[in-house]
């Protein structure tokens, strides 16, 4: 592993743990060059997930780029950290059991607003206002009703 902070090649592992419940390995390091200290994930990839967007363009999967969007719509709201995890963790399972890996961009943004919905009502319905193209006030009335009830 690569020192962030020096470029150093060689670095030593001076802690491992489980992570994420089981679903990661988190590994403390210990550069050798710099004596900085930083940690790293290992995950599980069972297999390599292709989007198919709604264009038909492909590109390769971004387990960050889910983060961002799930942490933008979420942002300001309290919610432990430990439960965005968790659902982050079951969307990327739920993407590799896709039968051949190549996984619709709409399914994606289903899952996400599943795990939304299952997080916090108000980040759901931010997630739900960009994703589904809200335009007008009486988008976002029609979604509540709809979605949420009265």
């Amino acid at each position: 592993m690569i020192c962030p902070f020096c470029g150093n090649e060689e670095t030593q592992v001076k802690d491992s743990r489980p992570a994420e419940d089981g679903a990661a390995i988190r590994r403390r390091r210990l550069c050798g060059k710099c004596d900085a200290r930083f940690t790293t994930f290992e995950r599980v990839q069972i297999r390599e997930l292709t989007i198919v967007k709604r264009d038909g363009q492909k590109s390769i999967f971004d387990r960050k780029k889910l983060e961002r969007s799930i942490d933008i719509a979420l942002r300001k709201r309290d919610v432990d950290p430990e439960y965005v995890a968790m659902e982050i963790n079951r969307i990327v399972r739920q993407l590799e059991s896709h039968t051949d890996g190549d996984v619709p961009s709409a399914r994606v943004g289903e899952l996400v607003m599943e795990a939304l919905s299952n997080l916090d009502q108000v980040a759901y319905v931010r997630y739900a206002s960009v994703y589904r193209n809200f335009r007008e006030a009486r988008d976002f009335e029609a979604f509540v009703e709809k979605e949420l009830g009265d």
